[in-house]
């Protein structure tokens, strides 16, 4: 899943600083399970907002609401008209929420409050741990199940570079190497032949380097919609 962090307040106060009606508007999915922009991180937001205005002698108008998802336009419209009744939106959804609010409400000033961080899972209660970096052509049935590219420091390909130690990466001693994790995984179901298979250079096309990536079914498009 998407995980996400709340901004400072210090930076969200300076976010909202020129309106006086502020909509804190959270989301359903990711950021709720990871704690970041759920119905009772909103509240909270909303809350903080408002004491802390009042403090500094501004006070603000702050609501709050929460749709199932707004990277999907179809839950924007049940706050169409909230949106339009303030000056400024704060989105406590990730990056793609945000953006999905400006193309879906063009009227609208809309800030984000939280910091997207990466795709992972939740290792432990209140831990994180980044898993998937969305490159577009995954090897992980390469791989044991175990993604180099976002696990390994250099994201290499084809084995360590060396420089880990007791099966931790260099860069860090709490991070665990992750072609040690490879290796030991492949050992344990007798796959370690696989390692012998010399991986070519990735094509990054398929990630962020070849520029936005858009993906169309035509089977799932209306019959509108085809060209």
């Amino acid at each position: 899943m998407i995980i996400a962090e709340q901004k400072p307040l210090a930076e969200v106060k300076a976010l909202v600083a020129d309106a006086q009606k502020v909509l804190v508007v959270g989301c359903g999915t990711c950021v709720t399970v990871c704690f970041a922009g759920g119905a009772r991180e909103a509240a909270i937001m909303a809350a903080s907002l408002r004491m802390a205005t009042q403090l500094d002698g501004n006070g603000k108008e702050v609501a709050e609401v929460v749709v199932q998802r707004q990277c999907e336009w179809e839950y924007l419209d049940e706050i169409a008209q909230q949106v339009g009744e303030v000056d400024v939106v704060l989105s406590l959804g990730c990056g793609i929420g945000v953006q999905a609010m400006v193309e879906h409400f063009s009227n609208a000033w809309v800030v984000p409050g939280l910091n997207t961080s990466f795709l992972g899972l939740p290792t432990e209660q209140g831990v994180w741990a980044e898993r998937c970096a969305a490159c577009g052509d995954c090897i992980l049935g390469l791989t044991g199940g175990i993604c180099p590219i976002a696990r390994c420091s250099k994201s290499l390909l084809n084995g360590p570079c060396g420089g880990s130690e007791n099966g931790h990466c260099e860069i860090n001693a709490e991070v665990p190497c992750a072609w040690q994790l490879i290796y030991d995984r492949l050992s344990s179901l007798g796959k370690l032949d696989r390692l012998l298979e010399i991986q070519p250079p990735k094509n990054w096309r398929t990630a962020r380097d070849g520029g936005p990536r858009k993906i169309v079914r035509p089977d799932l498009r209306l019959p509108a919609e085809e060209e």
